[in-house]
């Protein structure tokens, strides 16, 4: 059963790494442990480049550390959406009784991602590229193109799910889930050092 898989990065982030010393993962080694009966196929990575904050400088640093990493794996390729920033008007919390209050802040948001998965999901399902399709993620706005994939191109489709508690919008349209784990995680890890076409490159302290 050729198995390709979709992570989006960041709900995997988000959903299983952020606070946990497991950062420096190997998508391929996760996928192998998870999914030991099944032949992978390709590895589609959906991410965005992250920018320097004033509180945290070298988060750029340690993301192209890591693609160099993911890089060192043939069968994972890197899909990049992007950020968009805009000021809006929010509400502010303020005691009972007391008139509404409001800001204006800069909302940062993360775009394409989603939809650029969603899109390699349905043109690998319909150029015949798997048997199985695995997405790496728990967010209902995949529901769509995993039913169109499994009730219109006849493929199975399962889910890692990197969050606690799966998606219920998700759960009546898959063929299987199994949850990503701490123990998992720690399997997974790439060794410290690694070495690409580039030289040698070491795991960010900070991970």
């Amino acid at each position: 059963m050729i198995t390709n898989i979709y992570i989006d990065g960041f709900n995997l982030f988000y959903g299983a790494l952020r606070r946990t010393p497991y950062r420096w993962l190997n998508l391929e080694t996760l996928c192998q442990l998870l999914l030991p009966k099944n032949t992978l196929g390709q590895i589609k990575y959906f991410t965005a480049l992250v920018s320097a904050r004033p509180n945290d400088p070298d988060q750029p640093v340690r993301q192209q550390l890591y693609l160099r990493a993911l890089g060192t794996v043939p069968k994972i390729s890197v899909h990049f959406g992007h950020f968009l920033s805009h000021e809006v008007t929010m509400a502010l919390v303020v005691p009972p009784g007391q008139p509404q209050k409001y800001a204006k802040v800069i909302k940062t948001e993360e775009k394409g991602s989603d939809v650029n998965l969603a899109t390699h999901l349905l043109h690998d399902a319909h150029m015949g590229r798997f048997d199985v399709a695995v997405v790496v993620s728990n967010d209902s706005d995949l529901l769509e193109p995993i039913k169109i994939v499994r009730q219109h191109l006849g493929k199975k489709v399962g889910i890692l799910n990197p969050h606690p508690n799966p998606s219920r919008a998700l759960l009546p349209h898959i063929d299987f889930i199994k949850q990503i784990r701490a123990g998992v995680l720690k399997a997974a890890q790439f060794p410290r050092t690694l070495t690409d076409a580039h030289g040698t490159f070491t795991k960010p302290a900070a991970w």
